[in-house]
C-alpha cells in the first residue's frame, strides 16, 4: 500500500518549507514522491515554491478554489485515485493553513482509496513566534490540526526565545482543552532549527504516525475566513513591503492572518507576511499576484492599499 502524509499547520507557519526538506529526504532515501498541494483560493502560490522538487523526480499535483466542502472533497478524492496509479511509494498532502484535518482521514476510508493508502504520519508545523489565534475558529483549527498529529514539529524556534516556544505549547494546549480533546503535547514535539534536523530526525518524523484525538467541531457557519487576490499589482519590492505591513496593522481591514504573493523587480521575489513576520525572498519563476487572507475581511478598506 501507498503511504500518505498530512503536513498541517496555521497559516503562514512555514509548512511548505518543511514539506520542501522533508521531501528531499524521502527522495534521497529511495522514495518516490507525490505531493498533493491544496492552496486556498483559485491561484496556487505554494505550487510555484515546489517547482524545484520536480527535478528531483517528485511528482506535483494540486487542488486549487476555495469551493464548498463536497466539491473540494471530489476533487481532492480523483487527485488521489489518479496518484495511486502514478507507482508513487508515498505521497505528501499539504492542505491549506485552514483545512479540517477530519477531511483527510474521512476521505481515506472511501473506495478504493482504502484499499490503495494506508496512514503515514501526520505532521502538525506550528509557528512559536506567532500568537495570534485569538477568534474561536482559530484556535480550533489549532487543535484539531495538533491533536491527531503524530508529531508536531516548531518552526523558526531559532528566532524565538524558550519562553516563547513554552507559551505557544501552552496555548496549544489549552485550544485542545477548549475543544474537548483528550491529547495534550507531550514528547512528540521537535523543536531543532530546521538547518539542524538530521536524517535520524526525519526518520524519526516519518514514522511518527498519527494519534486518535476527537475534537469538538465547530458549525460550518463560524468559519469566517475569506481571501482576496490581486494581481498584475506592478508593486516593486519595498511597495509591497509597505502595503504588507500598512494592511496587518490596520485593524479596520479585518482579522489579516497572512499576505502572500510574488512581485517581480528586475527578477521574481517571493512575499510571505504575517504579524509576527515578513520576509521578501528571491525565486526563481513567479507571477504578479498578491493573496490576502484572513477573517471578516473589509475589501473596501484593502482596496484602497492597492488603489482598487
Amino acid at each position: 500500500m501507498i503511504k500518505i502524509d498530512l503536513i498541517t499547520g496555521f497559516l503562514g507557519s512555514g509548512k511548505t518549507t518543511f514539506l520542501k526538506k522533508y521531501a528531499e529526504y524521502l527522495v534521497r532515501t529511495g522514495e518516490k514522491v507525490g505531493i498533493l498541494e491544496n492552496d486556498y483560493g483559485a491561484v496556487n502560490v505554494d505550487m510555484m515554491l515546489l517547482s524545484e522538487l520536480e527535478k528531483l523526480g517528485c511528482q506535483l499535483e494540486t487542488i486549487a478554489g476555495a469551493c464548498d466542502y463536497d466539491c473540494h472533497k471530489r476533487r481532492f478524492k480523483t487527485k488521489l485515485i489518479a496518484m495511486g496509479m502514478s507507482g508513487l511509494s508515498r505521497v505528501i498532502i499539504e492542505p491549506s493553513g485552514i483545512f479540517d484535518v477530519d477531511e483527510f482521514f474521512d476521505t481515506l476510508h472511501e473506495e478504493p482509496l482504502d484499499s490503495w493508502y494506508e496512514t503515514g504520519s501526520v505532521i502538525a508545523v506550528v509557528d512559536p513566534s506567532f500568537m495570534n489565534e485569538n477568534s474561536k475558529h482559530s484556535r480550533y483549527l489549532l487543535a484539531s490540526q495538533t491533536a491527531g498529529a503524530g508529531v508536531v514539529v516548531l518552526s523558526k524556534t531559532q528566532l524565538v526565545s524558550p519562553e516563547d516556544i513554552n507559551a505557544k505549547i501552552s496555548q496549544v494546549n489549552s485550544a485542545l482543552a477548549e475543544f474537548k480533546s483528550s491529547q495534550t503535547l507531550g514528547s512528540n514535539i521537535i523543536t531543532k532549527p530546521w538547518d539542524e534536523l538530521t536524517d535520524d530526525d526525519f526518520e524519526q518524523i516519518k514514522n511518527s504516525g498519527w494519534r486518535l484525538a476527537d475534537t469538538v467541531k465547530l458549525p460550518p457557519d463560524e468559519e469566517s475566513y475569506s481571501s482576496l487576490y490581486f494581481m498584475n499589482t506592478g508593486l516593486s519590492r519595498s511597495e509591497a513591503e509597505t502595503i504588507a505591513k500598512n494592511i496587518l496593522a490596520d485593524k479596520n481591514c479585518g482579522s489579516i492572518h497572512r499576505i502572500k504573493g510574488f512581485v517581480k523587480e528586475n527578477n521574481w521575489y517571493e512575499l510571505n507576511a504575517t504579524t509576527a513576520q515578513l520576509e521578501i525572498n528571491p525565486i526563481d519563476n513567479g507571477q504578479d499576484i498578491i493573496i490576502v487572507i484572513g477573517e471578516g475581511l473589509n475589501e473596501k478598506g484593502i482596496n484602497v492599499y492597492f488603489n482598487r
